[in-house]
Parts: structure tokens; C-alpha cells; sequence
């Protein structure tokens, strides 16, 4: 069971729309991923862990979260459909910031670090389309805190 979040009686909330991305970049990334199952809740990537790729949110809800060390909810957020998963840990190589589950049904696709890589040199145009993503992140963030 969650606890409470120490910032009050609920988590922050992000605005679902920050993580969705322009239709092109979507279309270019799903030439180049796998499906995820979801048959079941899914866990797609936790918290900390290593980012080995991007996820895809085609249809269904994905629920986004942040945990305080102490277990607390600090940060809770429904991914849209067209939504990018994961995208600042694989820019940046470091860990996971949050954590992603897929509800039941959910349709989801995999993009593996060697190919959103591969992906960004051949076409910087999308680059730039991923940047836009991580913007949009960012001030989601920045208002949710404010």
C-alpha cells in the first residue's frame, strides 16, 4: 500500500499530455519496436532501475509514479495514448526516474537503447521531435510543483 505523500493529502499530479508525442515520431519509432504483452497489469520499467529503452503507449492507460525513499507517492500521472515512456533515462544513460505499469490490454511497444540511438543519427529531425517530448516533461513537472 502506498503511503500518503508527505507534500500532502495526494501525490502531484503531471499533465498526461506531456509525454505525448508528434504522430511522425511516433509512426518512425513503432517501424522499430516490439510488442509488449499485456495481457495483465504489466510493470513496463521501475524506478531506479537501468533505462534500457522507451516504451510506447498505442491504446489503453499506463500509470506513471514516483516513490519518496521512504515508500511515500510524491508524483502519480495516466499516460495517454501516443505517449513516450522512458525517453529522459535513455537520453541521459541514467536510471529510470519512474515508474510505469500498464493496465490490463494496454497496447504497448519497446524501443531498446541501441535503436532509438541508431534512430537519432539517421534521422536528427526526430531528435529534435524527442526533444520537444522531454520539454513538454519538464514544464509538466515544474507547473505540477508549483
Amino acid at each position: 500500500m502506498k503511503k500518503p505523500s508527505p507534500l500532502g493529502s495526494s501525490p502531484v499530479q503531471l499533465d498526461p499530455s506531456a509525454f505525448v508525442a508528434d504522430p511522425g515520431l511516433i509512426r518512425a519509432l513503432s517501424e522499430r519496436s516490439t510488442p509488449v504483452p499485456c495481457e495483465a497489469e504489466r510493470v513496463l520499467f521501475r524506478q531506479d532501475e537501468p533505462a534500457v529503452g522507451i516504451f510506447i503507449l498505442h491504446q489503453g492507460m499506463v500509470t506513471l509514479s514516483i516513490l519518496s525513499q521512504n515508500g511515500h507517492s510524491l508524483l502519480a500521472a495516466q499516460a495517454r495514448p501516443g505517449s513516450i515512456l522512458g525517453l529522459p533515462g535513455v537520453i541521459s544513460n541514467q536510471p529510470y526516474t519512474l515508474s510505469a505499469t500498464a493496465a490490463p490490454g494496454a497496447q504497448v511497444s519497446f524501443v531498446s537503447s541501441g535503436d532509438l540511438t541508431a534512430l537519432m543519427h539517421s534521422d536528427p529531425a526526430l531528435s529534435l521531435k524527442m526533444l520537444e517530448v522531454l520539454a513538454a516533461e519538464v514544464r509538466s513537472a515544474r507547473r505540477a510543483i508549483y
